[in-house]
C-alpha cells in the first residue's frame, strides 16, 4: 500500500506549504481533532437506540421547568424556578451577573444535573432522552467555545448535522444544504473556509450561532448570544431568533443583558436575582422603572421605559440653565449637560412627552402641565421661580404651539431679567 498523502488544502496565513512534514504532521493532527469532535457527538448520539418523538399537544407547554433547583458541586445556586415555553416563544432571562442566569440554562441543556425539581421536554423528563434524540430537538449556544486547531468554519458548522448522521459522522446532500442555509442565514459563507481560531470574537458567535441553526432543533438555547457583536449584527442576531421563532415555531430561551434589546426582541421576560425568579411577564410587565430599578439595585441611574435604556441619573450642584424643550428636541441637550456635570430644570413640558419622560431623569426639577391642557399660571409660575437663579436659558423647539405657547413668556422673562438666552 502507498504512502499516504494529505490532500491539498489552502489554510492561509504563516502555515507552511503542503509538501513540508511539519504541515502533514499539522494536518493529520487536524484530521484527529476533528475524528475526536464527531466521536464525541456520535458516543452521546448513541444513533442505534431510536426512541419516538412525543408531539407537543395543542396548547400544552414545549418546555416546562417546575420548582427547579439547579447548581454546581451539590451547592445550589438557583432555586424555585419556574417557566413554561411554548414554541414560537422567545423568552428572555435577564438580571445582574452571578444571579443565576448561566446556571438555569446549563441544567435545562443537560450540562449541569438538577439538583431538585423537574424539566421536561414534550413532557417527558430530559434526563430520559436519549443523547441523539435530545439533540435533534435542543441546540445550545453556550458562552463557551469549543478550542480547535485547524478546524475551518465550516467544519464548525458541520458538527450541528451529527446529531443526524450515521457512526462515521458522513454528511448527505440534504446535510450540506442545511449547512449551507445556516451559513447564510447567519451571515458567515464568507468565513467557510477561515480558521475557527483566527477570527474575531464576533465572528465566532456567528459562526456558532450558525451550528445551532444547522442542528435543526425545536428549542434554541442561547447564553449571551450578543456578547462580542457590535449593533449591526446584535440586530442581525435577534432578527434572526425572532424568524426562527415565528417562521419555524422554534422556542427561543436566552439570557442577555441589553436590556434595550431584550424589550424589543421578547415575548416574555424572566427576571433572576439573588438565585430566584424575581419576577416574570411580557415586556410591557417588566421593563418598567421601578421593577428595573430593583432588580438590578439601581441607586445613581434610573431606567427609562419608553426609550428603554438606563440613564446614568442628574448631576449634582445647583442648577444654573433652563432648558425649554418638547417633543424630542430637547434630549441630546439634556444628556450633554449631563455628560459635562451640569444641573439644569426643564419645562415646561407635557406629561406624556417623550422629553417630559427624559428630563424625570435626568433634570433637577422638570415643570410639567397636564397632557393636552394650555399651560397653566400656577405652572408657568413655577417655571419662572426656577428660571430666574438661572444664569442662562436654551431654547430646543423652533416654534411654540397652540398648548405650549406660554413657553415664550419665559424666554421675555428671561430676557427682561438680564438672562442668556440660547
Amino acid at each position: 500500500m502507498g504512502e499516504f498523502v494529505p490532500r491539498p488544502k489552502t489554510l492561509g496565513g504563516d502555515i507552511p506549504c503542503l509538501d513540508s512534514p511539519e504541515l502533514a504532521r499539522k494536518r493529520q493532527k487536524a484530521l484527529s481533532a476533528r475524528a475526536e469532535l464527531r466521536a464525541e457527538r456520535l458516543l452521546r448520539a448513541e444513533p442505534n437506540l431510536e426512541t419516538t418523538v412525543e408531539t407537543q399537544a395543542d396548547g400544552a407547554p414545549l418546555f416546562h421547568i417546575s420548582d427547579l433547583s439547579a447548581g454546581y458541586d451539590k451547592k445550589v445556586v438557583v432555586e424555585g424556578v419556574d417557566l413554561e415555553v411554548r414554541a414560537g416563544d422567545v423568552v428572555a432571562l435577564i438580571g445582574p451577573n452571578g444571579s443565576g442566569k448561566s446556571t438555569i440554562l446549563k441544567t435545562i441543556t443537560r450540562h449541569l444535573a438538577p439538583l431538585a425539581g423537574a424539566v421536561e421536554l414534550d413532557g417527558r423528563e430530559i434526563s430520559r432522552w436519549k443523547t441523539a434524540e435530545f439533540a435533534r430537538n435542543l441546540a445550545v449556544m453556550l458562552t463557551d467555545r469549543p478550542r480547535t486547531e485547524l478546524l475551518t468554519c465550516r467544519d464548525i458548522v458541520e458538527a450541528g448535522r451529527h446529531p443526524y448522521t450515521g457512526r462515521m459522522g458522513t454528511l448527505s446532500p440534504d446535510d450540506n444544504s442545511r449547512v449551507d442555509e445556516a451559513m447564510k442565514t447567519a451571515h458567515v459563507e464568507e468565513l467557510a473556509e477561515r480558521d475557527f481560531m483566527q477570527i474575531s470574537d464576533g465572528q465566532r458567535q456567528r459562526v456558532m450561532l450558525a451550528r445551532a441553526i444547522a442542528q435543526d432543533p425545536r428549542v434554541l438555547v442561547l447564553d449571551e448570544p450578543t456578547s462580542y457583536l457590535d449593533i449591526r449584527y446584535q440586530i442581525d442576531l435577534l432578527r434572526i431568533l425572532r424568524h426562527l421563532a415565528k417562521s419555524r415555531n422554534v422556542a427561543v430561551i436566552m439570557s442577555i443583558h441589553e436590556l434595550e434589546l431584550a424589550q424589543k426582541s421578547a415575548d416574555k421576560v424572566i427576571c433572576v436575582k439573588d438565585g430566584r425568579v424575581f419576577r416574570a411577564g411580557t415586556p410591557e410587565d417588566i421593563f418598567t422603572r421601578e421593577t428595573i430599578g430593583e432588580l438590578y439595585g439601581l441607586q445613581h441611574g434610573t431606567f427609562n421605559e419608553r426609550f428603554g435604556s438606563v440613564e446614568i441619573g442628574r448631576p449634582h450642584g445647583d442648577a444654573h440653565t433652563f432648558v425649554i424643550a418638547g417633543a424630542g428636541t430637547g434630549s441630546a441637550v439634556f444628556r450633554q449637560l449631563v455628560r459635562q456635570g451640569k444641573a439644569f430644570y426643564a419645562g415646561v413640558l407635557h406629561e406624556g412627552d417623550i422629553d417630559c419622560e427624559l428630563a424625570r431623569d435626568l433634570a433637577a426639577e422638570c415643570v410639567a402641565e397636564r397632557a393636552f391642557e394650555p399651560i397653566g399660571d400656577k405652572t408657568i409660575a413655577r417655571a419662572k421661580e426656577l428660571l430666574v437663579h438661572c444664569a442662562r436659558l436654551i431654547v430646543c423647539p423652533a416654534a411654540f404651539g397652540t398648548i405650549n405657547a406660554r413657553n415664550a413668556e419665559l424666554v421675555e422673562f428671561a430676557r427682561s431679567h438680564g438672562i442668556e438666552v440660547m
